[in-house]
């Protein structure tokens, strides 16, 4: 068994090469521009453990994890674009340094390249196609979702708790599903993989919305505050609009159609009054906890698991 650094290492070796053509360089130069960035790469490694806990990795789990980091990059160019952002990994965002109508391509040809790397694959191929695209989708349903939301009054934490299993959470959940489905895993196992991956989804959200807001920029890598600066409604900010004051609430909902220079400072300054972010701590280890439950049910031995219980705590636990 592999520890989560040992296969980032082997994956990088695998996607470290040029996935566009050279011409026309305004579009692919865009593109690969976003996959130098780097990242955790956590999605595609999931995948490589997910067939790793049940059988050797295969060379079909490798174009697999290409297939999802290029599709998890395509969402990032379109996700800044739509939120605005300016930094992306502590960088210039694609749309920024490029304008939006070549970063729209760039995405574009992202996504085309993702799927040109599953046509590589050879086993399972029908049941990896299926659950790929339906992912896909469910990802583009829960960015909308999230834009449908910026324009609610009131929205429940279920009803976020919902977007967020789709934005976030069920690529994860899919990267680990397809490495076991690659691995020979039963229907049982599978599913609580899946499970495993979504709930530690839903706590990584928690986790990134929380560093988003009460994050070092230094370690984050992006614009601390961005989300209350673009209005989102995150767990942090539906649980301060149900908690606050009657004061505090009415200051909120009015920072919330207003940009004031110092909106950051005035919205944490709320967050900390009506005790968000210990809220948002102890919310983040109930799903946590739920994740782990169903990686201890799944039917292999133990030791074979441990590789994912010490990155869930990792993701979990990180600072940036």
């Amino acid at each position: 068994m592999h520890a989560f650094t040992e296969l980032v290492e082997l994956f990088e070796i695998h996607f470290a090469k040029r996935h566009f053509p050279e011409q026309p360089s305004t579009l692919y130069d865009p593109a690969e521009y976003i996959l130098r960035l780097g990242g955790k790469r956590i999605r595609p490694v999931l995948c490589l453990m997910g067939n790793e806990l049940f059988d050797d990795i295969t060379q079909d789990a490798y174009h697999v994890a290409s297939a999802v980091e290029l599709f998890h990059n395509f969402s990032l160019i379109h996700d800044d674009i739509m939120d605005k952002a300016p930094l992306r990994r502590g960088k210039p965002t694609v749309h920024a340094l490029h304008g939006e109508p070549t970063a729209l391509l760039a995405g574009d040809v992202t996504l085309v390249a993702a799927y040109l790397e599953l046509t590589k694959v050879v086993r399972h191929s029908k049941k990896i196609m299926q659950l790929f695209s339906k992912t896909a989708m469910e990802v583009c349903e829960g960015q909308q979702l999230d834009m449908d939301f910026e324009k609610l009054q009131d929205l429940t934490l279920e009803q976020y708790i919902h977007m967020i299993s789709l934005k976030t959470s069920v690529l994860l959940a899919a990267s680990l599903r397809l490495g076991a489905i690659l691995g020979g895993a039963g229907e049982g196992n599978q599913q609580h993989l899946y499970e495993f991956g979504r709930k530690l989804g839903i706590a990584f959200q928690i986790q990134d919305d929380y560093l988003d807001a009460f994050g070092d920029p230094e370690k984050f890598g992006k614009q601390v505050g961005g989300d209350i600066l673009a209005n989102k409604k995150t767990f942090l900010m539906i649980h301060a609009l149900q908690e606050a004051s009657a004061s505090d609430r009415t200051k909120l909902q009015s920072l919330l159609s207003s940009n004031p220079p110092d909106k950051v400072e005035q919205v944490l300054g709320i967050f900390r009054n009506c005790g968000v972010d210990a809220w948002a701590r102890e919310l983040k280890d109930q799903y946590l906890e739920g994740a782990l439950n169903h990686l201890e049910d799944i039917a292999v031995i133990s030791t074979r698991k441990k590789p994912l219980f010490q990155l869930a705590h990792y993701l979990i636990e990180r600072d940036k």
